[in-house]
């Protein structure tokens, strides 16, 4: 035999060799779920087979009490659970429940004589066939069974000049209640259990650490040095969830006289309040979410994400140095309508909306910011009409007449455009001391995102994505921070403004 050939063939040998090393080389194990219900907690045991996490058909009816077939002849698996049936092939990623096929992201894998299914068939066909009462939650790499409360928590530190600020979003909403015990905050759910996933410390002086509570379905938040007191919020979050916002507050100074009686109960802090009667609540817009992504740029970015971030930075900048009432349309990527957007500006008698975007161009050398007010020139006289109407006398029940102001939703916006003007000009002219603005920096626009606002009401559109070099500015955080300098500075002279209207009209 030649060199050559016997080279040829023990090449052959070794890569025969490794096939079969490999095939015989059991699938990878993955860290366990755990199985909750009433009865108690139980690991199932997950496996990594041709890139998915699996469990075993075996394993699965040992803890749902259902059973398994295989029918050997039409070459396919059944999954019975009570009345229903699941219908499985090989090789095929597809469920079939009573006729109706469910999408699975693998299909099953045999393994000697044990069967193996991804683990979204827990969630997407054993869950409905079992009525309903089984829910997969794959990030926290829990099942739940029955009527379990177990309500998903994420939180958020941030550090908010002399506060800190620790946001709880909770899926679905759960009644809870905060007590102070010593150097220590507690916050109690009723619920069996939490599936949190809990942040980090931003500032240690305040919050030394935010674990799991010493009680079940609890949160403790151990408290630094500089601790002096709290405030909660509560509100309502999305799609049935619920938000907490803890605040943290720092001492004033860092020694204090001890007091020869107990003080009165410490309320926050009062930071430039607005004087009565002029601003008191604005709602921000983050411009599109969700299904929506809005502008794209060139290396990927989307308004969408951008106008959620300085979104974010405001209603904290706001919050913090105003002492505002900030609401957001969204604070996730979530497809909210134009028209709800305005709704949620009218319902919480919001004083300011500012709606936030970036524009587009199919130049790709147009730059700079604008900001827009609504043009009423499509309604007419009917705008004009409006903007200068009183209130209309309507009977009420019991007798007696009350002044109720009636406003069509494509009017609301009529009897505020020279306050939205105003608004405008005020925040052209703080955002050209920091940002570069477009050749026409203030116009006017058919918004519908503005229409219906029964408030002064702006669209900024803080720079142009499909600018190389602008859609790199706008995900940058010096950018964004400096957006939201000229909005809180604009916003806070525009209150002087309206504020010192209102005292040289009340004399």
């Amino acid at each position: 035999m030649s060199s050559r050939r016997f080279c040829s063939a023990a090449a052959a040998l070794l890569i025969a060799l490794l096939h079969s090393a490999s095939a015989a080389q059991p699938p990878a194990s993955a860290a366990p779920y755990t199985v909750l219900s009433r009865d108690g907690r139980r690991p199932l045991a997950a496996r990594i087979m041709s890139g998915q996490e699996m469990f075993a058909l075996d394993d699965l009816a040992r803890l749902f009490n259902v059973v398994v077939r295989e029918d050997t002849a039409a070459g396919g698996l059944t999954v019975t659970a009570g009345t229903e049936t699941i219908a499985l092939s090989p090789g095929q990623s597809l469920a079939s429940l009573n006729g109706r096929l469910i999408s699975l992201p693998a299909p099953p894998l045999r393994e000697g004589r044990t069967w193996y299914v991804p683990v979204d068939f827990v969630g997407r066909a054993l869950g409905p066939a079992l009525g309903g009462h089984v829910e997969l939650r794959k990030p926290s790499r829990l099942i739940l069974v029955g009527d379990i409360r177990a309500p998903r928590i994420v939180g958020r530190m941030e550090t908010l000049g002399s506060l800190a600020r620790l946001t709880l979003d909770i899926a679905p909403a759960t009644p809870h209640t905060v007590t102070q015990e010593g150097t220590k905050l507690t916050v109690r759910f009723e619920a069996d259990m939490l599936d949190a996933a809990l942040p980090a410390t931003a500032s240690p002086d305040l919050v030394a650490n935010v674990r799991p509570g010493d009680l079940p379905a609890s949160i403790a938040i151990d408290l630094g040095p500089r601790f002096a007191s709290f405030r909660t919020t509560d509100t309502p979050g999305d799609r049935g969830g619920a938000r907490l916002v803890i605040d943290v507050m720092a001492q004033t100074t860092d020694a204090q006289p001890q007091p020869t009686t107990p003080p009165p109960p410490e309320g926050p802090p009062l930071i430039d309040l607005a004087p009565s009667g002029t601003l008191r609540a604005i709602v921000i817009d983050a411009g599109h979410g969700g299904a929506e992504d809005g502008a794209r740029g060139a290396s990927g970015a989307l308004e969408k994400q951008i106008t959620l971030s300085v979104a974010r930075r405001l209603k904290a900048a706001l919050e913090g140095r105003l002492g505002l009432r900030v609401i957001l349309t969204r604070d996730a990527d979530a497809t909210v309508g134009l028209d709800e957007r305005a709704a949620l500006a009218n319902n919480n008698k919001a004083d300011l909306f500012v709606s936030l975007h970036v524009n587009a161009s199919p130049r790709a050398g147009t730059a700079g910011a604008e900001v827009f007010y609504l043009s009423l020139d499509e309604y007419g006289d009917a705008a004009e009409r409006v903007a200068h109407a009183d209130s209309d006398l309507l009977p009420v029940f019991g007798g007696g007449t009350r002044d109720i102001e009636l406003i069509l939703w494509d009017m609301a916006q009529a009897r505020y455009i020279k306050e939205s003007a105003a608004l405008a000009q005020s925040i052209e002219a703080s955002l050209r001391q920091r940002v570069p603005m477009s050749a026409r920096a203030i116009q006017q626009a058919p918004f519908r995102v503005l229409v219906g606002a029964n408030m002064p009401a702006v669209l900024v559109e803080m720079g142009f994505i499909t600018n190389p070099a602008q859609e790199k500015q706008l995900q940058s955080d010096e950018f964004q921070n400096l957006v939201v300098q000229a909005l809180v500075e604009s916003i806070s002279r525009f209150r002087d403004a309206r504020s010192s209207t209102r005292l040289t009209g009340a004399r």
